[in-house]
């Protein structure tokens, strides 16, 4: 293969002696191995590198044999599919040989391996996805245009987008987040229809898979509500979430967390789906993070949290975290005034809480009978305390 472009800059996992490029060197070199796939990307863009891969012609048993004599560690992490995890010293490089799918059921490939690299990105799923580099910069498109695509914004599929879609259905939702993380402009049209005859199908995904791509578009884009309004409008999200969601909402919550450093997915997934009652039927979420829903959607639409006082009552009920992201989704809502919620906010962060000054024990001296009633009473004390903005008993 011919170079189509060399970087003028090398991204620090490509320079010379650093652990991804002496892998490559292990493995012969660039006419056996190169960077592919998101790390060369974000290298042409100018983006951070978090994951490094390596496509080599080696079969895996040969690359397991050539990283331990270059004293490099092999963890097997995927033999069937020809990945292998070179390790060192905390850090992680994926090499995968070059492959060809031979069938596909909508979930998953059988491969074979190849020595041919336009094969192995014929099997890729996105144009920006199939691009290779080796550690001196040269960056190659062994099927062309993946380097245009990248560098326009265009998120496009390799091939026919619908039987794209049919191989894997999960790249539904890998388009969705691939344009929010590197689109611009419009989506691709063609993908958008495939997206769209392809939605009733995504319920036959297993949910970790769904809720993997959930959260990283929810955590990762830039405007996850600009995202989930146009996977409501291909019937993504009604399929995975069920009825409309309010995309405008998480747009602006979005935002007003971005404004004041207080990033939270509970409080996105909320905006996203309405509740509990959707994401429990429809993704796999850890009880933490459904429990941190369920309070939001008890309290969004409950009184605003408007003034400090509020706020304090908030955090002595909920703690800081879900009085913070309440008042921010009742902001986003319109029901927060945006003068006053920058007060509120400093409330629910920085006022100390307070612990219950009253015990069972002191009921019982003032002549509250043990049992059932006593119990009631706390409870009620408690809530005249903490309605009379925690004064004195």
């Amino acid at each position: 293969m011919q170079p189509a472009f060399t970087l003028a800059t090398l991204p620090t996992f490509m320079t010379t002696g650093t652990f991804p490029a002496r892998a490559i060197e292990a493995l012969g070199g660039p006419g056996a191995a190169l960077f592919v796939g998101g790390c060369v990307r974000n290298a042409i863009l100018g983006l951070p590198v978090t994951d490094v891969d390596v496509a080599t012609t080696l079969l895996p048993q040969e690359v397991t044999q050539a990283l331990r004599r270059a004293k490099i560690g092999v963890v097997p992490t995927g033999l069937a599919h020809g990945t292998v995890t070179a390790v060192e010293k905390g850090a992680h490089v994926e090499v995968t040989t070059l492959r060809r799918d031979v069938t596909t059921d909508g979930r998953r490939a059988t491969v074979a391996f190849t020595q041919d690299w336009s094969e192995d990105a014929a099997r890729r799923d996105f144009t920006m996805n199939t691009l290779l580099a080796a550690p001196d910069g040269r960056v190659f498109e062994p099927l062309g245009g993946g380097l245009a695509d990248a560098r326009a914004g265009r998120v496009v599929f390799v091939g026919d987008p619908a039987r794209r879609i049919a191989e894997d259905r999960l790249r539904v939702l890998r388009f969705f987040r691939m344009h929010a993380l590197y689109g611009r402009g419009e989506p691709d049209a063609q993908a958008l229809a495939a997206c769209r005859e392809a939605a009733e199908a995504l319920d036959s995904l297993s949910r970790e898979r769904v809720t993997a791509e959930v959260i990283k578009i929810l955590e990762g884009a830039a405007d996850p509500g600009t995202a989930a309004a146009r996977m409501w409008s291909c019937g993504v999200l009604t399929a995975l979430c069920g009825g409309a969601g309010a995309s405008a909402l998480l747009t602006r919550l979005t935002t007003l967390q971005t404004q004041h450093a207080a990033p939270s997915l509970p409080a996105r997934l909320y905006a996203m789906a309405g509740g509990t009652r959707a994401l429990e039927a429809h993704l796999r979420l850890p009880k933490a993070a459904l429990r941190a829903v369920a309070v939001l959607e008890r309290c969004a639409h409950g009184p605003a949290i408007s003034t400090p006082r509020a706020a304090r009552a908030a955090t002595y009920r909920h703690g800081r975290e879900a009085a913070v992201q309440i008042a921010l989704v009742q902001s986003a809502a319109g029901r927060v005034p945006p003068d006053a919620l920058l007060a509120v906010l400093d409330s629910a962060q920085h006022w100390p809480i307070p612990r219950f000054p009253l015990t069972g024990h002191d009921l019982i001296a003032q002549g509250v009978p043990p049992g059932p009633a006593l119990g009631r009473a706390l409870t009620e004390a408690e809530a005249a305390w903490v309605d009379g903005d925690f004064g004195a008993l």
